[in-house]
């Protein structure tokens, strides 16, 4: 088990490269964040007021269920958690990941992929979904295909590199 544990949820396959890169750059576990319900095309269209993401994402209380358990997450350090940027911030899915798991004393780290958006709130309302003893570094949007050299930066910057 590495004391690195990176989860992602991606749609379209953009997040799900970017979260490949950082798992080989901090040579970390690597954990696919899968609803049971696949998203369809019509699932994901954002312009559809009645899709499933934009009903999920208008209802805060909006908990999709996820598919498979994330083993080894218990023995990491630090919990890198990657998701496109849906209505300004991470899907209802990351907060379903959180709440899943005991994330007291780890570090969570998130990161995501946007057309143009960055985190805006979504790290206060994702630190709603872990304990007080949770403690959580900076995050970045990056291009979803950021190269290792940027995303050695970012970790170097957050002071990770062994």
């Amino acid at each position: 088990m590495s004391k690195y544990f990176v989860a992602y949820f991606s749609a379209s396959g953009e997040t799900a490269r970017l979260a490949k890169t950082i798992a080989g750059v901090v040579v970390g576990d690597l954990y696919e964040i899968a609803p049971e319900q696949r998203y369809s095309t019509a699932d994901l269209n954002w312009q559809d007021q009645k899709s499933r993401s934009t009903l999920e994402m208008k209802d805060e209380a909006s908990r999709p269920a996820i598919a498979g358990k994330a083993e080894g997450i218990q023995e990491a350090e630090y919990v890198l958690v990657g998701f496109p940027i849906w209505w300004y911030q991470a899907p209802r899915i990351i907060q379903t990941f959180l709440e899943s798991y005991d994330l007291s004393g780890k570090t969570v780290i998130p990161f995501c992929t946007s057309g143009g958006s960055g985190l805006g709130k979504t790290v206060e309302i994702l630190k709603k979904s872990c304990s007080d003893s949770t403690k959580w570094k900076e995050g970045k949007r990056f291009s979803s295909r950021a190269g290792e050299g940027e995303i050695r930066s970012w970790i170097d910057s957050l002071g990770l590199s062994d």
